[in-house]
Formats: C-alpha cells, structure tokens, sequence
C-alpha cells in the first residue's frame, strides 16, 4: 500500500458497533509497525474494514510511522510485546536490545522454556517491559490499555508471576480450544493459566487465529459465538492467504449481519473470564 492510499483510510472504520446484545467479533491484526511490508498489508485490511484493531510492536523499524498513521486515522491500537524477534528500530538502546535478545535466547531454547520461572531474568523481564510500555507511551500519547506478545510470549511464566502488567488492562487469552483438541493436561494448563490471568486483568470470552482459513466449519463456530459473547480474533495478513481471506472479501460474506468492533477497553465491560 502506497503512502498515497493510507491517506485513504477511514477514520470511522475501527469504531463500528455490533448491534447484538453483548456479541462482539474483533478481528485483531498483530505485528503492527514490524517492518514497512507488515503495516502496509495491515492498512489494507483496516482500509477495507476487515480489521477492527490492531497490535504494535515497538523500537521496530516502523514503529514511528505506524503510530503516525494510527494517530491519524483513529486506529485501536494495544502493546504487541516482543521478546523473541530482534529490536529493529535505528536507535535503539543497545542496553535494551541486548536484555530483548537474552530474553529471547531463553524463551526460544526448548518448547517448554516458557512456562518455567526463571530467578535470574526477573530484572530482564521488567527492564525490557518498562521500556516497551515507556515506548509505546512515547509513540501513541497514552498508556496501552490492552497486552498481548509476540509468539504468545506474554503468558510466559515470568510475566505471570511478576505481574508486570497493569492491574485492570485487557491481556490476551489462551486459545480456545474445541472439546477434544490438544492433550488434557495442556487444556489444563491453559486453563489455570487464564485463570490466573482473570485475576487481574481482564479477558475476552473466546480468543482463536484466523489460520487455517479453509475450515468454514471452524469459522462458522467462532461467527455463531461472536452472537453472544465477545469473541477476539488474530489475524496476519502479512500471510498470503489470509490477506486474500481479509482484503478479498471472503470475510464478509462468512460474517453475514454481524459487524467488527474494537476491543472492549471499558472497565466493566460484561466479558466472561473464565470460559
């Protein structure tokens, strides 16, 4: 997408309401300000009204401009937490990027690293928050009223047990899983973990990704859900076959009379945490 055509974005396109009692359907685009590519191909589907919100990463190599379009066009934005793929930002803190990368040499190491506490990068972990929620103050002009993290990071067991977010904010769930999807114990985990998440923070009541686009069964669920419950989905479409699924329109003619919205940032907002 041309600079040229961002300016064609509506300012009015993330502020749609859903019109169904309490049913919400988000369509969350992460990886905001990544890379020009990245935020060009989330425009697009923010321009079409395929994407309600988006998350942003920052001290990346976009960063800057995606929070100038996003301030510009009125664009929800949340804190995409990165602490697995490099700091891309020219100028970044070299202090910072070197506390990002050990966190991410750690997380990265084994499939099971990040649901063990680790004693030794607690001081990592809240510099390399601090700095990041400090950053995205600095780009948008206010606190991030809603987390959630690269790679599904932020549910890591030093984030849980630090409690390095804001009491109150909207975090980002654990995927819902269908009866008989995944082993019991990770159902179990899963659950302990939003549980514990529910705390503090609040949830939406269903949370799913996009991929694969090709099950219209699965899709079709998550729709029947979004009637009644506020249902948040996670899109890329940096992914060929999603950006067809958003831009294209297919979309659409899934959802039917169901509308997008923004997140729910209201304090109060009647989601259910414990689903």
């Amino acid at each position: 997408m041309s600079p040229d055509q961002l300016s064609s974005l509506p300012a009015s396109v993330t502020r749609r309401a859903t019109g169904n009692g309490q049913g919400r359907l988000i369509v969350n685009a992460d990886d905001w300000g990544r890379d020009r590519e990245t935020t060009g191909l989330i425009s697009d589907g923010i321009r079409c009204g395929a994407v309600s919100a988006v998350s942003a990463m920052v001290f990346m190599a976009d960063s800057e401009r995606a929070a100038a379009i996003a301030g510009e066009h009125g664009i929800d934005v949340g804190l995409h937490l990165n602490f697995t793929t490099p700091l891309s930002a020219p100028g970044c803190p070299a202090r910072l990027a070197e506390s990002q990368a050990v966190l991410g040499r750690h997380l990265t190491c084994h499939r099971l690293a990040q649901v063990v506490f680790s004693p030794r990068l607690v001081r990592q972990f809240e510099y390399v928050v601090t700095a990041q929620i400090d950053e995205f103050r600095r780009l948008y002009g206010t606190d991030p009223v809603r987390f959630d993290g690269h790679h599904h990071m932020h549910l890591c067991a030093n984030m849980l047990a630090q409690r390095l977010l804001p009491a109150g904010s909207l975090v980002r769930r654990n995927f819902s899983l269908a009866p008989g999807e995944r082993s019991r114990v990770n159902r179990l985990y899963r659950r302990l973990v939003d549980r514990w998440l529910a705390r503090r923070h609040r949830l939406v009541d269903f949370f799913f990704s996009l991929a694969p686009v090709a099950a219209p069964n699965r899709l079709s669920r998550i729709i029947a859900l979004a009637r009644e419950h506020v249902v948040e989905v996670e899109v890329h479409p940096v992914e060929p076959e999603e950006y067809r699924f958003l831009v294209g329109g297919e979309l659409f003619r899934r959802t039917g009379d169901i509308r997008l919205a923004p997140p729910p940032t209201a304090a109060g907002h009647p989601g259910r945490a414990h689903r």
